[in-house]
């Protein structure tokens, strides 16, 4: 909840505050409510006794709920209004309110109507139109007296002559600071109970909603790739590393039978064929044991574990036959799963830049800074990449969103095309969590 209007006016000092526009906002703040309470306590009247009249025939219902659904302009009114005394940046008024789903009146009706937040504006506009009606007006009209007697007597001096009229005005003029700030202390007090009706608890309400629905999506989409990945790893395993060993096993077995047949008196011609055989089961063994390394290093890199994410991505970068350049300022550890998220998405789009972009370079840039980890690998290649479901990049961002980050990607067609990962992650004195 934001208190900033009470805080400016208290934090301060005297001469800062009243030599600002903050006081004169104020007074807008509060002149503006008195007009639109007045018109709101009309209407509102209007239709509230208009429904007690009709409710004998049947159709008096329809006038409280005309007054309870005019809430609602009026709450975004004065959404609108509140930015006069608060620092940008506040919610949008269309945020308040859950999209409506089928047309018609009858659907948009039936949501607002249970709605909360309806009956919160509701409760604000009865609270604008009465209270904060007759606090302004009891301000206002003092005011209206003040401004008269700081600018009539030096008028009555002037065409009269007489300069003992500016006696008042002098008597006036300490009372225009107590003025400023009551006007300031009012219009805090109202914009603070505005906030609190007209925004909901910090729950983050529809706009959270879709943030967890989002979060729900993507782990979804994540879980899916999680198991194409390990029917993957299996199918390397069976048809590379796995065939490999049982290729080694089996000239194994046969170099045992021709060392064998060179034992009973094969002579030296089955020993140079058992030492083939196993000449030849070492290198399939070498082979093996590259496709195994090779596949553990898809996984997780060692390097990443022992020497962190700046080492990693310089590590891919040269094995990109695309010449990168690498300028990743991370000089502490970073928690696992950030570096992990951030070294796959390195991983993924250098590998797209090398087989789809038709880069001549690429750059891979970034750093930690103010609890947030951000990289972006940039090609100058043809463009024309899509966040798309299914895609890898889909992948990427759902593997960030699971941390909490954030994958924005700008391919134009004809390129440039720039990958550019936010993920926030706490300082490296938790990294080691």
């Amino acid at each position: 909840m934001s208190t900033a209007p009470v805080r400016r006016l208290v934090a301060q000092p005297p001469l800062r505050y009243l030599s600002s526009a903050e006081p004169w906002w104020a007074l807008a703040y509060v002149a503006t409510g008195a007009g639109l309470g007045a018109v709101s306590l009309l209407v509102l009247g209007v239709l509230i006794g208009l429904g007690l009249l009709l409710s004998v025939i049947g159709v008096g219902v329809l006038m409280p709920v005309g007054a309870v659904l005019l809430s609602i302009p009026l709450a975004e009114i004065e959404r609108r209004r509140l930015r006069m005394l608060e620092e940008p940046g506040a919610p949008a008024a269309e945020a308040m309110h859950a999209p409506v789903e089928q047309p018609g009146l009858r659907p948009w009706l039936a949501v607002r109507l249970r709605e909360q937040v309806t009956w919160r504006e509701f409760a604000y506009a009865v609270v604008f139109a009465t209270v904060f009606l007759v606090v302004n007006l009891a301000l206002l009209v003092p005011t209206v007296l003040l401004g008269a007697m700081l600018a009539v007597p030096p008028w009555v001096a002037y065409r009269t002559g007489q300069p003992e009229a500016l006696i008042l005005t002098a008597i006036s003029l300490p009372a225009v600071p107590v003025a400023l700030y009551g006007y300031g202390a009012v219009a805090a007090l109202q914009a603070r109970l505005a906030r609190l009706l007209l925004y909901p608890p910090d729950d983050g309400g529809p706009e959270r909603d879709a943030q967890v629905v989002e979060l729900t999506r993507s782990r979804a989409r994540l879980a899916d790739a999680f198991e194409t990945e390990r029917h993957l790893i299996q199918r390397d395993l069976h048809d590379g590393a796995q065939q490999r060993l049982v290729a080694l096993v089996m000239t194994l077995g046969l170099a045992e039978l021709e060392l064998d047949g060179a034992e009973r008196g094969g002579g030296e011609e089955a020993v140079r064929q058992g030492a083939e055989l196993v000449k030849r089961a070492r290198g399939e063994a070498k082979e093996a044991l590259t496709e195994l390394r090779d596949l553990v290093h898809g996984i997780h890199p060692q390097v990443l574990t022992d020497r962190g994410l700046a080492a990693a991505v310089s590590e891919v970068a040269v094995r990109c036959p695309v010449p990168v350049r690498v300028e990743l300022e991370v000089a502490e550890r970073l928690p696992r799963q950030v570096e992990a998220t951030a070294y796959f998405v390195v991983s993924e789009a250098l590998t797209n830049v090398a087989k789809h972009s038709g880069a001549s370079s690429a750059a891979v840039s970034g750093g930690w800074s103010a609890g947030k980890l951000t990289v972006t690998v940039h090609d100058d290649g043809v463009g024309g990449a899509t966040l798309r479901v299914g895609s890898g990049l889909q992948g990427l961002a759902d593997r960030a969103a699971v941390v909490g980050g954030r994958l924005v990607l700008s391919s134009p067609p004809g390129g440039p095309t720039a990958l550019n990962l936010e993920v926030p992650c706490p300082p490296s004195s938790s990294a080691s969590s």
